[in-house]
């Protein structure tokens, strides 16, 4: 296969997938810094006829954990903090003592923590509108007991990365979301990269639509589902540009995701960007974003949809993409 052919048969594949309503919203591919292909589909709002486009932003999931990974990795690089330090050594009121005084920043990052999640039952009873702040998620899960024995298992833990997010603000004396501009979307050049809030009207904003609940299949505003605001461990929302921002920063170096699976390095982030494949997913919400160094491609949907409809696109573009000859 050729890039103009696989360009063409994911025109073509687009195409079926909108026809079906099995997909919404837009895809980016380019070779290192060279795009070669861009397209929208489907509906930005449904209520009001209104068209996705290239930039529009669209809910990111947890992709936005990669962007607290960085934090507490630029954090760890100016000695602020170690992957091995205790959970109580930032936060020494922490509700839960056990976790306290025995879950690592290392454990955090990697979901070996045993911190369990804040989706639950006192999540779905919660009004929404009461969720905008780091601490506002804290007593959704921070007293209940750990899952298991830090270290000896790997849980996937929204919890961790919200306390993860608290240490942020602790040591840095920013607010999360402030550090984050400031220090990760500024530096890449991300404008309209944030966690918006729900009931503020923001320009060019998919919302998210989900058959999630519903017998007859009918796709269902997703604003009943999603906090007000998002968090360290997912919700904000970006576009297919500044995504490929993104991945140019970690190319350059201007932004390293630090390396703490390497128990010999407490601090210390790769030398060099080696790629990246990552995504989130949630009612109404999936995107996946993919970076091969290697071959230098990216890969870049975003889908106001439920999953898998990004993840579905963009592993039909890896197919392909392993079919082209350099």
């Amino acid at each position: 296969m050729t890039e103009a052919q696989l360009v063409e048969a994911l025109d073509k594949h687009l195409s079926q997938a909108v026809s079906a309503d099995e997909f919404s919203g837009t895809v980016l591919i380019a070779k290192k810094d060279s795009l070669l292909f861009q397209k929208a589909c489907g509906l930005a709002s449904k209520e009001y006829n209104v068209a996705n486009l290239v930039d529009t932003k669209f809910n990111l999931g947890s992709i936005n954990k990669i962007f607290t990974q960085i934090a507490i990795g630029q954090l760890a690089e100016q000695g602020k903090l170690s992957f091995d330090d205790k959970l109580g050594k930032h936060l020494p009121d922490y509700q839960n003592r056990e976790a306290a005084e025995k879950v690592t920043i290392r454990q955090m990052l990697d979901m070996k923590s045993g911190i369990g999640d804040f989706f639950g039952p006192e999540f779905e009873a919660m009004p929404k509108n009461r969720l905008r702040t780091v601490k506002d998620f804290l007593p959704l899960f921070a007293s209940k007991p750990l899952q298991f024995e830090p270290g000896t298992r790997q849980q996937y833990s929204n919890g961790g990365y919200i306390v993860l997010g608290a240490i942020v603000e602790k040591i840095s004396g920013e607010e999360y979301f402030e550090y984050v501009r400031e220090h990760i979307f500024k530096p890449a050049g991300m404008q309209n990269t944030d966690w918006y809030e729900a009931d503020i009207v923001t320009a060019n904003l998919a919302s998210g639509y989900t058959r999630g609940g519903s017998s007859t299949g009918v796709r269902r505003n997703n604003v009943y589902s999603r906090p007000a605001k998002g968090s360290p461990a997912g919700g904000g929302y970006s576009t297919a540009p500044d995504l490929m921002k993104f991945v140019s920063a970690l190319r350059e170096g201007k932004l390293r995701v630090p390396d703490f699976r390497n128990q010999q390095s407490p601090r210390q982030a790769p030398a060099r960007f080696r790629g990246l494949g990552i995504a989130g997913g949630a009612p109404g919400i999936n995107a996946a974003l993919e970076a091969d160094e290697d071959r230098g491609y990216t890969i870049i949907v975003m889908s106001n949809y439920d999953p898998p409809s990004a993840e579905k696109i963009a592993r039909q573009i890896r197919g392909w993409i392993s079919r082209i000859k350099n």
